[in-house]
């Protein structure tokens, strides 16, 4: 069973039915007990960081998800769930995240007229063919964004793709069983759907 999270900021139906349309059995959960027994969880997001921290600590999620972690269950970020899944966050200050990898996230600023937020397809330079997420794709895929902050790697070998948009950003990462992705597989057509297929059959 797939447990995706709801801590009021997350596009939890889409994800849902994405996950269901590739043969998976998922769960909508909003209290740490209730994922417990998942094989895996899905941390989706969309929102501010700082809010979004706030909510996971107060409902004991944020200590859940370190536990599911640490016992070996496997753990996919979404958009502000990937950004979540590093030490710090420069929006509205250096806010704390889950610090389960290295690095922190930062801001696009205006560079070339490039608009920010990031919205709409861009390519995916798949860096690390052993991602288990990219299995079966080409080394450039294209994928869906919509964000303002973007995540800066502490460890380069946590960097299974990047994205061009200004500048070079992570745009999945992956340290054994914790994934994250930058994009929304959800809203990213074949790609996407072949994405989730390979996350849904991780050991």
């Amino acid at each position: 069973m797939i447990a995706i999270i709801d801590y009021g900021m997350g596009n939890i139906h889409s994800v849902k039915k994405a996950l269901e349309s590739q043969g998976a059995k998922t769960r909508i959960v909003s209290k740490p007990g209730e994922f417990r027994s998942a094989d895996k969880v899905v941390l989706p997001g969309v929102g501010a960081f700082s809010d979004a921290m706030r909510q996971l600590r107060r409902s004991g999620i944020g200590q859940a998800l370190d536990e599911h972690i640490k016992k070996g269950g496997v753990l996919l970020g979404i958009c502000l769930g990937m950004q979540m899944l590093f030490e710090k966050s420069r929006e509205a200050g250096d806010v704390k995240g889950l610090a389960v990898l290295k690095g922190r996230v930062e801001k696009f600023i205006d560079m070339n007229g490039l608009k920010v937020p990031h919205i709409g397809w861009n390519k995916l330079d798949i860096i690390d063919k052993g991602c288990p997420l990219f299995k079966g794709l080409g080394s450039r895929e294209y994928a869906y964004f919509c964000h303002s902050y973007y995540a800066k790697a502490g460890d380069e070998d946590d960097v299974a793709s990047f994205t061009e948009y200004g500048i070079n950003f992570a745009s999945a990462v992956y340290r054994e069983n914790v994934y994250g992705v930058q994009f929304h597989p959800e809203k990213s057509q074949n790609t996407g759907l072949k994405i989730l297929n390979n996350f849904i059959k991780l050991c």
